[in-house]
Order: structure tokens, then sequence, then C-alpha cells
């Protein structure tokens, strides 16, 4: 037995050195496509680079972040007036008068700028950022995530339970689903540009006008919610049908055979959506979550077309950086809080959804 076992022993560890071996071409191409290169931007993020320049680079180490992710929370005071020391007001509307903040926000040794000001237990404040810009277009990318990947994997669950049934058509009406996701994202982009304009000429515009609805002069791409609104629309658009095709892969995995079981116990169609269909279907959700997750994460051509330097995203923020200040150094930082964020994002799902575990 104990020679026995030795052999069994000996024979894992061989197996053991063998995969090894197997995963080494792997691991080399890797680290020559994937490790290097990152780790060539996390230095270029710490250095004042600029593109095709001819300028000589030199290390700054985090300067680059602390200009990106500076914050500073200030107070807004009021004013009084100098004889009476009584706090001065709008004559028109009556509202108290607060100093400005270009007054308030530090300039040395790195200039503040204003972000956003609220008010909180009758006290008016300003957060500053040293580039407002960059902390916008967080919020923007991250709201623009949240929103669109809800809507797409509620309609795409949708979409994927309706196509899922039997009925005639059903080949015609999955191909045809696919047809805004084959659609190029910037020839999309293009399209909803089009149907945006803002007077007759524009689809949306003439519909609403002829519904009684406005003068058919709505500009949908200048407000902030107007901005965003249409930036999740045309998103949901184009990308609910490959959520519905992932989806609708995990639907028929699922056996009939627990439906039937399901019905004979009693179960309504309700109940057997929320206790078959739903448990089985989440490693499938996950990794439709995930992509799409990743993918909002890292938008682009939607925000530079329709937008272009009105309204980032991180990534046109980014290429703003790289190609129109040709701020090497600036663009990698930003490249590298992207890689971050989309990391963090990855980790949280896969934890919330229970994808690491075997069970």
């Amino acid at each position: 037995m104990g020679k026995k076992r030795k052999r069994t022993v000996s024979l894992a560890k061989r197996e053991e050195r063998l995969a090894y071996k197997l995963l080494i071409p792997s691991l080399i191409i890797l680290l020559l496509i994937a490790i290097y290169p990152l780790g060539q931007v996390f230095y270029s993020s710490m250095t004042n680079r600029q593109f095709a320049s001819g300028q000589e680079t030199e290390f700054i180490g985090f300067e680059n972040y602390r200009r990106l992710l500076s914050l500073r929370l200030q107070r807004l005071e009021p004013l009084r007036d100098e004889n009476t020391g009584e706090v001065l007001r709008d004559g028109e509307t009556n509202e108290v008068v607060r100093e400005r903040p270009i007054d308030v926000l530090p300039r040395e040794p790195i200039r503040y700028r204003e972000l956003r000001q609220f008010s909180a237990l009758g006290n008016r404040y300003v957060i500053g950022a040293t580039d407002p810009d960059f902390i916008q277009s967080v919020v923007n990318t991250i709201n623009f995530t949240v929103v669109s990947v809800f809507l797409e994997l509620t309609l795409g669950l949708g979409i994927a339970l309706a196509v899922h049934n039997h009925f005639k058509g059903r080949g015609l009406m999955r191909t045809s689903m696919l047809i805004p996701w084959a659609v190029i994202t910037v020839v999309s982009a293009r399209i909803w540009e089009w149907m945006f304009v803002s007077n007759r000429v524009g689809l949306f515009n003439t519909v609403l006008a002829a519904a009684g609805i406005g003068d058919g002069r709505m500009d949908f791409l200048s407000s902030g919610m107007s901005q965003m609104s249409a930036m999740i629309a045309v998103d949901v658009w184009k990308t609910t049908p490959f959520m519905a095709l992932l989806l609708l892969a995990g639907l028929q995995t699922i056996p009939d055979e627990l439906y039937e079981a399901a019905e004979i116990d009693g179960a309504n169609k309700f109940r057997q959506f929320v206790s078959v269909t739903l448990p089985l279907l989440k490693p499938a959700m996950a990794v439709a979550l995930i992509f799409r997750t990743l993918d909002a994460l890292r938008v682009f051509d939607v925000f530079q077309v329709l937008l272009g330097q009105s309204r980032y995203s991180m990534a046109s923020y980014n290429y703003y950086q790289l190609i129109g200040n040709r701020n090497m150094g600036l663009a990698s930082a930003v490249g590298v809080i992207i890689f971050i964020i989309i990391f963090g994002f990855a980790i949280a799902y896969i934890k919330a959804l229970g994808v690491d575990r075997d069970d």
C-alpha cells in the first residue's frame, strides 16, 4: 500500500510539472502582449511624456494622478456689509450673497476649479477639483453604465424569454433582433444624430410635433439630462440584442423537465420564473453583466460622435488628452484609472453573483 501511494503521489507531481511546462508558452505570450504594455502604461503615467514630441521625458511620480483626482470642499461664507455687518441679500431674489468659488478655492500650489455647488444644513458649499472635466467624465461614465446596463438586462431578459418560446417565425425573429448589434457603432451613432436634429428634419422632433408635443425644436443633445438620456438610448438600442443573445443561450441550457416538475407541484409561471429560471440563469446573467459593464465603462465612440468635447466619457477624455493635448503621461494616468475602475467592477460582480464558487 505504501509503495502504491508513493507511485500515485509521484505520478501527480509529474502531471503537475507537465501542466506548468505546457502553460509556459501561454504565459510568455501573455507577458509579451498584455503585462509588458500594461507596465509601460503604468510607467508612462508617472512621467510628463508628450505624444509625438521631442521633449525630454522626466519622471514626476504621482503628479498626474494628483492633477486628475484632487478634490477640495470649501464653504461659501455669506458676504456682509462693511459698515453694518448685516448679511447682504440679492435685491431681486432676496437670496444671501455669498463668496464666489473662484475667490475661495486654492490656486497654489495647484489650481482648483469649481466642479459643483450644493447646500447642506443651511450652508452653501463648493466642490473644487484640479481637473473637473475628468471627475465629471467619471461620473458620466458610471451613470451611463449603471442605467444602460440595467435597462439592457431587463429588456434583454424579456426578449430572451419571448424568443425562447416556440412560435411561428421564431428563427426569423432571432435573426432580425441582432440587426442593431451588427450595425457599426459609429454608423448607428450617426443615424441617431440625424434623428436627434433640433428641428423638424430630425425624426423625433417631427414625430413629437405631429403628436402636438413641443414646437419641433427640441435640442436633445444640448442640456445635461437630455444628453445623457440620448447616450443611454443609443446604447440600449444597439446592445440589448447582445444581452438577449447571451441570456437566450443560458435559457436553452435549462431542462424542460424542471418546468414540468414545477407545474406538477402547482407552481404558476411567475413562481417557475423565480424558483427555476432565475437561479439557473445566474451564471449566464453574470457573464452578460460582466461583458456589458466592462464594455460600457470603456464607452468612447457614442460620446465622441454625438457630443464631441461638450461632454466626456472617461475614454473620450483620454482620447482628448492624448490626441488633442498630446499629454501622453496624463493620458496614461487616465488609462490606469479606467483599468482600476473596470477591475473593481469585475471583482464586485464576481463576488456578488458567486461566479467564483463551484457549487
